[in-house]
């Protein structure tokens, strides 16, 4: 029988992978990095149980990195095949790749630079070289369009309204269906439309970020005014380490909506981030794939852009918007802040209790973000500890996963129960949760997906 093998975000929520043996052929389901604690990070290290060789085709269900930031290592150790995903996942794996490959063989040259790694020499996982031939590998497939990615298997993309060209990935071998769940969008938010209804699958592999909790109600900003209002008061900086793509854009939504409805003073906005000022220029071009509600007029119009918003290009403008003291918002990536631009903005104002660091998405155990939200009084940036002094402030509600009442929403489109539920893309916690609500609930039988664990479909 077919069998189904989980290589990552099985009981944490980074690094996703799910293989699919049928006995003759091989598919890997997303091709993701772990990221946060270290012992995750070791095992981008670790070579996969399987030869890259040996994998007919890899499907992506959309671009963040944990769930296409390996690609480029599965290329250099040898995958010579296609990489199906939608056209809005091929356009933004353009952009994270490439970032990805350079913030490695930044950070081996620092360990090298400042001796601070205990491999010597220090080695990228990965070199831009790796992700440029990981990028033509790419094979866009528009949504509802089922397509063979090897014999005996086709892949159908629904879209997960999770990220632009986001999408679930319905794989039928044979006479089964699998769906694979990817990352799940939300109901009822900007610059996204809702997650697509799904009514059948034999096998569901559910993500379960958010599955222990709920997203605090929407305020129509009314905090992220507050927390604006706030540091401007004080001539401070506001720094938001955003992911560059997806959560980017509805920051600057909602900045763009405050200062529309005068709720806020208009203040120099920068987005920091190279890979932010192109993705939404993305965002932009399909705005056909965005919420009716943000689309704009004219494509000469930009639906995020504020009064003064500045995109910050080059590595000499970001290092004067770093050394600015005038009151600011400056939105760089990380978004968990474990790299990029965001480090040395952080490096820069995190002493002084006048500006404040605004998390707007999950911080992963083991990430900057999350020590700086429980309260941590230094970090260590760049080789050196960083005393804490700025308000750290977070705003749950701008997630683009849904918490567990939207997983059950969503769930509800089900006409029948699949005959295997595996949770999966979930820290410990939230997977138990989500578990006993889906049983409770649902009446179905939830199952825990567990790291190498595999089983027949």
């Amino acid at each position: 029988m077919p069998s189904l093998t989980f290589l990552g975000a099985a009981g944490t929520v980074t690094g996703s992978k799910y293989l699919i043996d049928t006995g003759d052929h091989r598919v890997l389901v997303d091709c993701g990095l772990f990221q946060g604690l270290k012992a995750l990070r070791l095992r981008n290290w670790q070579p996969l149980p399987l030869a890259a060789t040996s994998i007919d085709a890899v499907i992506l269900t959309h671009a963040h990195l944990d769930h296409c930031g390996y690609l480029p290592r599965l290329v250099s150790e040898g995958f010579k095949g296609r990489v199906f995903c939608t056209p809005g996942t091929k356009d933004l794996c353009s952009l994270v790749l490439p970032d990805s490959a350079r913030i490695q063989e930044e950070d081996a040259r620092d360990a090298n630079r400042h001796q601070y790694s205990k491999h010597h020499p220090a080695l990228p996982l990965y070199t831009a070289d790796d992700a440029e031939r990981a990028l033509q590998r790419l094979q866009p497939v528009g949504y509802e369009r089922p397509v063979p990615v090897a014999p005996g298997v086709d892949v159908e993309f629904i879209n997960a309204g999770h990220l632009l060209g986001s999408a679930f990935a319905r794989v039928r071998i044979g006479d089964r269906t699998v769906l694979f769940g990817g990352d799940l969008g939300r109901y009822g938010r900007p610059v996204l439309p809702d997650p697509s209804p799904v009514a059948t699958a034999d096998v569901l592999l559910l993500e379960s970020t958010y599955g222990d909790r709920l997203h605090p109600p929407d305020d129509d900003g009314a905090r992220l005014a507050e927390i604006v209002n706030a540091v401007a008061a004080r001539g401070g900086k506001l720094i938001i380490p955003s992911f560059a793509i997806g959560r980017a854009e509805e920051v600057l939504y909602w900045l763009k909506r405050l200062e529309d409805t005068k709720r806020i003073p208009v203040l120099p906005v920068y987005v920091d981030s190279p890979m932010a000022a192109k993705a939404l220029q993305f965002y932009s071009q399909r705005a056909d794939e965005l919420d009716p509600d943000v689309r704009p007029e004219s494509r000469r119009v930009c639906a995020f852009c504020t009064q003064r918003m500045t995109t910050v290009s080059s590595a000499q403008q970001s290092k004067d918007l770093v050394a600015s003291r005038q009151p600011a918002i400056v939105i760089a990536s990380s978004g968990m802040a474990t790299g990029g631009r965001v480090l040395y903005h952080l490096q820069s104002v995190l002493p002084n209790p006048k500006h404040t660091i605004l998390f707007v998405g999950f911080q992963a155990a083991g990430t900057r973000g999350r020590a700086l939200l429980e309260g941590a009084t230094a970090v260590r940036i760049k080789g050196r500890d960083v005393p804490v002094a700025a308000t750290i402030e977070h705003l749950n509600s701008m997630s683009a996963h849904a918490d567990a009442g939207e997983i059950l929403r969503w769930l509800s489109g089900f006409t029948t129960p699949p005959k295997q539920t595996w949770l999966v893309h979930g820290e410990p916690t939230a997977l138990t949760a989500l578990q006993q609500r889906i049983v409770a609930e649902k009446g179905w039988t939830a199952n825990i997906a567990e790291y190498q664990q595999r089983v027949e479909i």
